[in-house]
């Protein structure tokens, strides 16, 4: 089971994992070794996670989300397999926690009148300037 808080648990079982070769420092080594994790999870399918949770992990504008819902996290920070499977895995943990929290509704206000005379007469202050930069024909 994989925490995210105290009501929500991630069972092994819906977390898929990939091994692949990582590119980076590491020397002929590299070129051996599935060092790389590529974790994917079913956001869309997932039983584990309320609906509200779901609806705000899929309605984010996520490059790391699938047009099938999966959420595809890959881990290559590290040289060793251990380390980047945590990695990842700290990385789910993170996003999941951040859709926990509802955003605010943002109420609508109006602009009060001292704010719309502020703004108009900082228009009226900006054209006197732009007005006298402009150069006089009638002197000549």
């Amino acid at each position: 089971m994989l925490p995210v808080s105290r009501t929500i648990n991630l069972p092994e079982s819906e977390l898929t994992e990939r091994f692949l070769r990582a590119d980076g420092p590491g020397g002929q080594h590299v070129n051996r070794t599935e060092s790389a994790v590529e974790l994917r999870f079913d956001v869309l399918h997932s039983p584990s996670l309320p609906d509200d949770v779901r609806a705000r992990l899929l309605a984010r504008s996520d490059r790391r989300m699938t047009d099938e819902g999966v959420l595809v996290i890959q881990a290559r920070r590290f040289r060793d397999q251990g380390r980047n499977r945590e990695d990842a895995r700290e990385r789910l943990v993170e996003i999941l926690r951040s859709a926990l929290v509802a955003p605010k509704k943002r109420i609508a206000t109006k602009p009060t009148r001292a704010s719309k005379l502020r703004r108009l007469e900082g228009k009226q202050q900006r054209a006197k300037v732009k007005q006298n930069r402009s150069r006089s024909w009638s002197h000549e």
